[in-house]
Parts: C-alpha cells; sequence; structure tokens
C-alpha cells in the first residue's frame, strides 16, 4: 500500500472535486463530470437514480474516475436514497463538502429517486510534482 500516495489522495479529492467519471454505454464508454467527495478508497456522488449513468452502472458496475493529474478504475454502485436512515452520517458529510451548491434546486431530497453513488476504487495513478504514485485500493465484497 502506498501510504504517500493514498495521503495524498485524501489531501487532493477529501473535498468537493470535479471528476469525469466513465461508465460503458453498449459499445462506447459515455463520460460525464461528477461532483465528488474522496473518502477511504471511494469517491461519493449525489445523483438520480433513473438517470443514464445509473442505467449504465447497472448493465456494468466497472468505471474509470479522472481528474487533473490522477486517473483511477472501480466499481460503482448505489447507496440508495440519500435520506435514508443508513446513509445518515454520509449525507450529512455530503451536505458540508457541497454545501456551496447542494440546495441550489437541482437536487430533490424529497424525491426518493435521489442517491448516493459510491465509486470503489480498485487502481489508480496520482501525479504530483514530478513523482507517480500506483495506488492499489482492497476492495470491499458489496
Amino acid at each position: 500500500m502506498n501510504r504517500d500516495g493514498l495521503n495524498l489522495m485524501k489531501e487532493r479529492f477529501g473535498q468537493d472535486t470535479l471528476l469525469a467519471l466513465g461508465t460503458i454505454n453498449s459499445d462506447y464508454p459515455a463520460i460525464r463530470y461528477v461532483n465528488a467527495y474522496y473518502e477511504d478508497g471511494a469517491f461519493f456522488v449525489i445523483t438520480y437514480a433513473l438517470s443514464n449513468k445509473m442505467r449504465q452502472i447497472a448493465q456494468n458496475p466497472n468505471v474509470s474516475v479522472c481528474a487533473e493529474w490522477f486517473t483511477a478504475t472501480g466499481k460503482a454502485r448505489s447507496l440508495g436514497y440519500f435520506g435514508r436512515e443508513e446513509n445518515r452520517a454520509l449525507a450529512a458529510r455530503l451536505r458540508e463538502v457541497f454545501a456551496s451548491w447542494i440546495d441550489n434546486g437541482h437536487n430533490n431530497f424529497e424525491d426518493e429517486n435521489t442517491i448516493i453513488l459510491k465509486i470503489e476504487l480498485e487502481n489508480a495513478v496520482l501525479f504530483s510534482h514530478g513523482t507517480k504514485y500506483e495506488i492499489s485500493f482492497q476492495v470491499n465484497p458489496a
């Protein structure tokens, strides 16, 4: 395990971060930007359960993410409704992290299709000041 790389992950992505998220749409990749937050080997995203990205993830949970000087692969899955009891602590952190935009009208937290997407990272490459960090994550079974 690369401790320096993991520390950089937390430092760089442990806040509101714009990531490109790639899913598989039939024969081609589908890529879009998402606001994400990193914690303990995973990125978390607030999204809509009926979106194209979630339909694609239901068909194939393998995803890629990238940001400036960073790329990673992992498995994505829905944690369910943002407001469910099991998501309470995580939802509170996401409300804090995404405070600058979370209540701008884009999200409907009364709608049970407003969910938390978890992207569990498997492998990542992160560059910082000329150093390349290759990071392998322990993947937890769903």
